[in-house]
């Protein structure tokens, strides 16, 4: 039986237009799990194991922190708790970065389940910051095959970002091409563009390797990214916000 896991090689780009000008362009990989072939993944390949240490792992404690169990009852329970249905049998796609020699650092992740009939539900976007805290978008509307939600950030996800700001999500099912809109609004405003665009590869021992040699270690890479792109932002006179300030605007967070 064909695995539905894979892995995507990915373009992402992300660009702020408002009050400066700034973005940047970098390749990455995100595997794309079916949480129900954990186990099967982690015996057909060599290089990748579940809730233990190798060059690549997944484990259940990185998402939905404040939980305990695997991560499909998780996630099954946090949709149920939003007054979805779902049963035991629907199947899970998670799309993310998986730790590298134990490093782990996910700016987003994203859940889409499916029912019985393989029909979509729903999805959640799962936001991260640099200070291990963690937030769940529930999203619901589904049009032209695009899962679709415009909602407050509620969620210091940048200190050159107000707390004010409001989330697009737009992307579509995953499929042979992974296509992920993410922007920040102020009111009609845009302040900021982000999009992953991927191509499936499939998930094995020679792809793993091959993603090693081209990707070397991509968490690492992606925390230096941040600070990075954050120093230049304070150089170029970015209003900063800190985070102390508006706790009444850090919501539903999981820490």
């Amino acid at each position: 039986m064909e695995l539905k896991s894979r892995i995507y090689e990915c373009r992402v780009m992300h660009k702020r237009l408002n009050p400066i000008k700034n973005g940047f362009i970098y390749k990455i990989f995100m595997f794309c799990i079916d949480l129900d072939e954990l186990k099967t993944l982690s015996n057909n390949n060599i290089l990748f194991i579940y809730n233990s240490f190798n060059l690549f792992s997944f484990f259940d404690k990185d998402h939905s922190k404040n939980k305990t169990g695997t991560t499909k009852r998780k996630v099954l329970e946090y949709t149920r708790s939003k007054g979805i249905k779902v049963s035991n049998d629907c199947r899970v796609l998670l799309i993310t970065m998986p730790r590298i020699v134990g490093y782990i650092f996910n700016p987003v992740s994203f859940y889409f389940i499916f029912d019985e009939n393989s029909q979509a539900v729903c999805a959640i976007a799962e936001v991260s910051n640099t200070y291990r805290e963690m937030k769940p978008y529930l999203i619901q509307k589904i049009v032209n095959n695009r899962f679709k939600l415009r909602t407050p950030k509620h969620f210091y996800v940048s200190p050159f970002s107000s707390l004010n700001l409001e989330f697009d999500f737009d992307f579509a099912l995953p499929e042979n091409l992974l296509d992920i809109k993410i922007n920040e609004f102020e009111g009609e405003k845009k302040i900021l563009i982000s999009s992953v665009l991927g191509e499936a590869k499939q998930f094995n021992s020679r792809r793993l390797t091959w993603i090693t040699i081209k990707y070397p270690l991509l968490t690492f890479k992606v925390m230096f990214l941040i600070h990075w792109h954050a120093l230049k932002l304070k150089l170029k006179g970015l209003k900063h916000y800190p985070k102390k300030d508006n706790p009444q605007l850090q919501k539903d967070l999981i820490r």
